[in-house]
Formats: C-alpha cells, structure tokens, sequence
C-alpha cells in the first residue's frame, strides 16, 4: 500500500476565513450597535418603554456578538501549528454558538416580560419613545447594508447580519407600537411589541444554532452530495473503488475532505508520479469548490486488512 496525503496551505500557513474580509465592517457596525444600545437605555428609561428595553438587551447581545464575531476572526487567522494542524479557524463557529444561546435568552426574556406586562400595564412616554426607536431603526439599516453581502459566506458575519435584522424589525415595532400608544393610549401595545420582538428573536437563534451544531458535528457541508462526489472519484482514470469518504466544514468557507482511493495493480504500481492524485484533486476542486482534499491511494484487496472501514 502506498499512503498519500495533499494539502492546499492550511498546516504551516496563515489561516483564511470567509469572515476576514468584513473585519472592517463589523467595526463599524459594533460602533453603530454602542449608539444604537446607549440611545434605546436611556429611551427606555425616560419612556418607561418595555420594547425599547427588550430592544436594547437585544443590542446588547448584539454588541457582545460582533464584538466575539471580531475576536474570533483576529484567532482564526493564526497560523496552523504542530498541535493545531487546522489553525484557530474553529474559533468563529464558537463564537456563533455563543451568539446563538445569548439572542435566545434575550428572546426569552422579551417574551416572559412581555406578557406580564399585558395583564399589568404601565404608563409610557411615547414621544422619547418614538424617538429612541427611530434612532435605533436608521441605525439598523446602516449596520444592515453593511454586513448583507457576507451573511451567504460565513456563519461568523451571518449570526451578526441575523442579530441586526432582527433589532431592524424590532425597532419597527417599537416605533409601531410608540405610534398607536401616541394616538390612542392603548398601553398594551408596548407589551405587545416586547413579545412579538421576543418571538423574532428565538426563532432565528435557533437556526444559527442547527447550523453551528452542523459544523461541530463534522456533518456534511451544505450543498455537497457525496454520492455525486464518489462517482465523480470512480471516473478518475485507474479508480477502481472509494471508501472512508468524508466531507465536512472547518469554518465557514473552509470545506476539507477524505478518502481512500482504491487504485488499479498497475496504477498502484506507480502512484508516486502522483498522476492520479492530481486529477483527483482537480477533479473536487472544480466540480465541488473544495480546495482542501486528502487522499490516500490502496491497491486492490487492501481494504480487508483495514481496522477500521467506512463506507
């Protein structure tokens, strides 16, 4: 039997992730979130607004979001060790498992109060009110445009594009309920905007979390179909079987996969020119955008003295 590996710049080298290009609007948008959080407390306190309340603790899981999304991207870019052959690169998708639980708290907590507000309303000053939510709004929709292009590339920019959508409705129904509050007196519509804010939130945090649990789990990446995948390797020249075939996603954006590769007698026979591994390599790069791959190549009737064996 003769093993092969073939790596693409990970082990050795600087880490890149799908999230490193937003670094900069992420900044900018953990700035726009302080705003945001400062102008919604004080609105919430001078208002007696429990909407503006629950849209500031959402900004304020937000804030501490980005603010672990952008640690996370400072980690995932060391370089790979000898004990981290991968990098840091796994940091950003535990950052959005932290984002994850922090909104659905907070989405929880907007619904409890929420509710008990309606069977004990208080009164609310819906001018200030009106005031901090469109404040809060216009910033949202800022921070929104900013991080709408990356929330397709990596779950890190994603958990923060969600967050800040989320807040972008909230702070519609703040200013939705801060209006039918000024022209009718109807109190209950603050709570009511608590607990439409809460099920917006939770929600959205569950998705995050089934994405991120993906990843943890090694399950196969979003897209790739590995039966499509070994028939593609079965029609590489000198291929006579695929087994242990696995995909799975490092980071967002970082797909890596393996498999052994059972080789004809006399390709095996000269495998080392590494004519059948190029083409291998090719092959998943092109059709299947995976740049990371490693194979190793077996003669015929290795497989039976494996250990271990997968299909």
């Amino acid at each position: 039997m003769t093993s092969v590996g073939h790596t693409h710049g990970l082990h050795g080298g600087m880490a890149v992730t799908a999230a490193q290009g937003y670094r900069r609007r992420m900044v900018a948008v953990l700035v726009i979130i302080a705003v945001i959080l400062a102008v919604e407390v004080v609105g919430a306190v001078v208002s007696g607004s429990l909407a503006l309340f629950a849209d500031a603790g959402h900004m304020l899981a937000d804030g501490f979001g980005v603010a672990l999304a952008l640690v996370a991207t400072v980690i995932a870019a060391r370089p790979a060790t000898d004990r981290t052959t991968f990098g840091l690169q796994r940091a950003e998708i535990l950052a959005a498992l932290v984002n994850a639980v922090i909104v659905a708290v907070i989405g929880g907590f907007a619904i409890i109060g929420g509710v008990r507000r309606l069977f004990d309303p208080v009164p609310v000053d819906s001018d200030f009110m009106l005031l901090a939510a469109v404040v809060g709004l216009l910033g949202n929709v800022v921070a929104l445009f900013l991080l709408r292009s990356g929330r397709n590339v990596s779950l890190n920019v994603r958990g923060a594009y969600l967050e800040v959508l989320g807040d972008t409705l909230g702070s519609v129904a703040v200013v939705g309920a801060a209006i039918v509050i000024m022209k009718t007196g109807f109190l209950r519509a603050d709570a009511l905007a608590s607990i439409l804010i809460g099920f917006m939130i939770v929600p959205r945090a569950w998705m995050l979390l089934r994405d991120v649990v993906n990843v943890l789990l090694e399950a196969t990446p979003r897209g790739v179909d590995l039966e499509d995948v070994r028939r593609h390797l079965l029609e590489a020249p000198g291929v006579v079987d695929v087994h242990d075939l696995h995909a799975w996603t490092i980071t967002s954006g970082v797909p890596v996969l393996s498999a052994h590769i059972v080789v004809a007698a006399d390709v095996a026979a000269d495998c080392g020119q590494g004519s059948v591994l190029d083409g291998l390599h090719e092959c998943i790069a092109g059709h299947f955008d995976i740049e990371h791959s490693t194979f190793q190549l077996e003669p015929e009737g290795h497989v039976e003295h494996e250990h271990a064996s997968h299909a």
